[in-house]
């Protein structure tokens, strides 16, 4: 079978709280056999064998029709015309999210970027996030000159807990960067409540939570912006090429103004900006895959519920928890916590083994938080920070990095990337799930592996 090998950015999701849990507490449920034999790994017949998951990215012969007739027609870059692949696809994702304005980019990071920027944020200002996500999170504060300040998570959703949010805000905070981990809704309830009580900007990274919905509101709609990624991992992908949306006029503008190296719609270069534009060949993709779009949302919303369902009685793994609200998730990845006290105590890495030798790959996802790599140390010590932020901020800021919750995250998470995966059938989940029974009712054999 294909590995399930991943890249930093790919995630997985699952089912626990609000409308997904009730999708997952009516899924059917089976129990593994005790006749599940021997462990594979100790000789024994796998689970799973000879299959293959479906193929990710997705590509049809509509979506190779788009890019050659993109590439007959000249027109490959979105200031060529104003009603080419890029200014549908714009009009397209806003419509589909509910939003009313939304500005393509060359990448989620860029996105990020870009807001940070139309918002006016840079040297001096903080904008807190989380330390579990990629680089590019908080690359697009750094790139403003501003500071990203990092608060814990929430051990059980690996989402940005809001109590340490609210702890970690000062007179130099001028927004939240709140993450949706997995593709699945960080509590927006409580960051929006937190930016109201002080303030602040929202600018909602749903780089990997295309279409998911929480409280009646697709992400990227609930706070001031919403960036996502079509990075190919994503489960709406490009190769690369990001997106922002939102329903205010002047700021979605001011969004255009920066990713179009600083010239707005108007023609004058007015302020200072990047060239960050999507082009013509991305967006044709993009568009070519809407009619099979929201099928495949939903195909991994029953898989997501229908494995959650399999596992609940299994008190070894224990899928990514989902706040109250939550309708429906992106599942670019399919999350757990591995504990392994009731797995007689094997390691995380003994259990992700005899999984593979069962035919199931599983995966940890970040190796360690943002909080414990060398950037800060170079923005610490960087001529520019320390012309921009005092001494004193500098050393308190070093120091308060830790993010202890975050850790235990790092070492228990264990994850199914989702996005093509969970397009397989029924029968591909009760592949993952008896799997990971049979380990489980085998765990007293780890200890010999």
């Amino acid at each position: 079978m294909r590995s399930l090998k991943v890249s930093r950015r790919r995630f997985m999701t699952a089912a626990s709280a609000g409308s997904l849990a009730a999708a997952a507490k009516t899924a059917r449920a089976r129990p593994v056999v005790a006749s599940a034999g021997r462990l594979a790994i100790l000789g024994g017949e796998p689970v799973r064998k000879n299959k293959r998951w479906p193929d990710w990215p997705h590509v049809d012969e509509a979506m190779v029709a788009a890019v050659a007739k993109t590439a007959r027609s000249g027109i490959w870059c979105r200031i060529q015309t104003t009603s080419g692949a890029v200014a549908a696809f714009e009009a397209k994702f806003a419509e589909l999210l509910g939003a009313k304005f939304c500005v393509a980019t060359g990448s989620g990071t860029q996105s990020l970027h870009t807001c940070v920027e139309a918002m006016g944020i840079g040297p001096g200002d903080e904008v807190i996030t989380s330390p579990y996500t990629d680089p590019g999170t908080i690359a697009s504060i750094l790139a403003a000159r501003a500071l990203p300040v990092l608060a814990d998570l929430d051990r059980e959703s690996f989402q940005l807990d809001p109590a340490d949010v609210e702890k970690k805000i000062n007179g130099a905070t001028k927004a939240l960067m709140p993450v949706h981990m997995m593709g699945q809704p960080c509590d927006m309830q409580s960051m929006m409540s937190i930016a109201g009580r002080h303030g602040l900007r929202v600018i909602e990274d749903a780089c990997q939570a295309h279409l998911a919905q929480h409280g009646g509101k697709r992400l990227g709609t609930i706070g001031d912006v919403g960036c996502f990624s079509f990075q190919s991992s994503k489960t709406l992908a490009c190769g690369e090429g990001g997106a922002i949306v939102g329903n205010d006029e002047a700021l979605m503008d001011a969004c255009y103004t920066v990713h179009n190296h600083g010239t707005s719609r108007r023609g004058r270069t007015e302020v200072a900006g990047p060239k960050y534009r999507m082009n013509e060949f991305e967006a044709a993709i993009l568009l070519a895959q809407m009619p099979g779009l929201m099928e495949r949302f939903e195909r991994r919303n029953r898989n997501a519920a229908h494995l959650t369902a399999r596992l609940r009685d299994c008190p070894g793994i224990v899928p990514q928890k989902l706040y109250a609200g939550t309708e429906s998730g992106s599942f670019y990845l399919y999350a757990m916590t591995y504990r392994k006290e009731h797995f007689e105590g094997a390691s995380r890495g003994t259990f992700l083994k005899a999984l593979a030798a069962e035919g199931v790959d599983l995966s940890p996802y970040i190796a360690q938080g943002l909080h414990r790599e060398p950037w800060i140390d170079h923005i610490v010590n960087s001529k520019i920070y320390r012309k921009m932020y005092s001494p004193e901020r500098l050393a308190r800021y070093r120091d308060e990095c830790a993010c202890p919750r975050c850790d235990a995250v790092c070492q228990d998470l264990v994850m199914l990337w989702a996005s093509g995966p969970l397009l397989g059938s029924t029968a591909d989940m009760d592949d993952v799930a008896d799997a990971i029974l049979k380990v489980y009712e085998h765990r007293s054999e780890l200890a010999s592996i």
